[in-house]
């Protein structure tokens, strides 16, 4: 998930690389084992007040016969409201696992379906759509795949008028993406880029949401590095994406989270990180992170402390990334990030954040260490801002710092090597007030 930017000396000591080189490979693994677990996450998107008007229903399973009634019913039925009472009793059956098993086993079921989808009847068409959202929601590949037919159809419809229908279709694209290779493989030469990319320009934010899902989902595949993120970073996204990264009052921290993930999945695939370091993600990150170190100061919203601290994590890793490819060197790194401003934004955030959200630390020490690596002016600012005790402080109460006591000079210099990280150097000073301490970084 992140990287570390080394500074010009190793520590010297028996071993030390060897069992850095070991963590890294069972670091690699946990993440790609967490990474696999978050790719069957799905969502629901089901509408409120029909949910609370169906409140006291219970959901019953349905056979054959009542599956085929209800096609039959809303495929030809007398009177529009018919065929639309039709579809939500189907809708609401399609919500046990069962039925779904059973819609899919029928054959001509997903073929009807489709059909009531592309009809001209705009009400049977969001039924229709409903019901394919709740097969997308299933936890059996067969039932995501048996909804192939309906792909291009869903796509073609987010160029549509009614932001509540396309982002319906965002999320059932965004489930059935997760699902299997076979849904992403006829996905790709439908024009699911394209499409996602002349989405991403919509004004309605809840359109924004949900594509944001159902791009990270996409840029989450296994094979995304090869044969996905190249054709994002040659579309427009990666500048939109930056613009709905940019603080100010249009800035909307749910819009953001999601893009900062997608950002996070293209920068840990290093298939062009030195395209968006040139479109000014540095820039953008650096000042989203003063952005965010300014709205825990002022906020006693509960709700807005939590969407900030799930915005935080992607940022940070994001900016960690990017330090450590040789293009940040080329365009100026470190200072494309207003040094000062961006040391305090962090040690802010991860006071913050300490107790509340604590697997922010390793990462806010990660960023730190990549920030001060061959860096004098941030060295030097960790000085002049007072913030080697809280640095010290932060390091006592985490695990999470790779560098063996052992293996670190006895005595401090008496000022700091500019070509070893900041926070090795604060380590080794840490090293004379407790001897006993050994860090680990993970």
């Amino acid at each position: 998930m992140w990287r570390g930017r080394r500074g010009l000396l190793r520590p010297s000591g028996c071993g030390v690389e060897e069992l850095r080189c070991r963590r890294r490979e069972r670091e690699a693994a946990l993440r790609k084992a967490r990474r696999e677990q978050q790719l069957v996450s799905k969502r629901l998107l089901r509408d409120e007040a029909t949910e609370e008007a169906e409140g006291g229903r219970v959901v019953v399973i349905l056979g054959e016969a009542q599956i085929q009634e209800f096609l039959r019913l809303a495929q030809r039925g007398i009177e529009e409201k018919e065929r639309e009472r039709a579809l939500v009793s189907l809708r609401r059956g399609l919500q046990h696992p069962e039925t779904q098993q059973t819609f899919i086993r029928l054959e001509g079921s997903i073929r009807t379906l489709v059909g009531l989808l592309t009809s001209n009847k705009a009400l049977l068409q969001l039924e229709a759509a409903r019901c394919l959202h709740e097969l997308s929601h299933s936890e059996q590949s067969a039932v995501a795949e048996a909804c192939l037919p309906a792909t291009s159809y869903l796509l073609t419809y987010l160029s549509g008028h009614s932001s509540d229908f396309i982002e319906l279709c965002l999320y059932t694209l965004g489930n059935l993406i997760v699902e299997s290779e076979a849904v992403r493989r006829q996905l790709l030469p439908q024009g699911i880029v394209p499409a996602l990319a002349a989405c991403i320009q919509s004004p309605h934010l809840t359109v924004l949401e949900a594509l944001g899902y159902a791009l990270s989902q996409l840029l989450q595949a296994k094979e995304a590095p090869e044969k996905i993120i190249p054709l994002v970073l040659g579309s427009t996204l990666p500048q939109h994406i930056l613009q709905l990264l940019q603080p100010g009052p249009k800035l909307n921290l749910g819009v953001a989270v999601e893009f900062a993930w997608c950002l996070h999945y293209i920068i840990c695939s290093q298939v062009n990180n030195a395209l968006l370091i040139t479109q000014g993600a540095l820039t953008t990150l650096g000042l989203l992170l003063l952005d965010l170190a300014a709205a825990v100061q002022r906020t006693e919203d509960a709700g807005l402390e939590l969407v900030c601290g799930q915005l935080v994590c992607p940022v940070v890793r994001c900016l960690s990334n990017l330090l450590t490819e040789a293009a940040a060197e080329t365009v100026g790194g470190p200072m494309h990030l207003q040094d000062e401003r961006v040391l305090a934004a962090l040690f802010i955030l991860l006071q913050f954040f300490l107790h509340k959200q604590p697997s922010l630390l390793p990462e806010g020490l990660w960023l730190l260490n990549n920030l001060t690596a061959n860096s004098p002016s941030f060295c030097t600012s960790l000085i002049s801002l007072d913030l080697i005790e809280p640095l010290l402080h932060l390091l006592s109460v985490s695990n999470v710092v790779s560098v063996l006591a052992d293996s670190l000079p006895s005595e401090p210099p008496g000022k700091p090597n500019y070509s070893v990280s900041m926070n090795i150097y604060c380590v080794s000073m840490f090293r004379q007030h407790q001897s006993s301490f050994q860090i680990v970084v993970k």
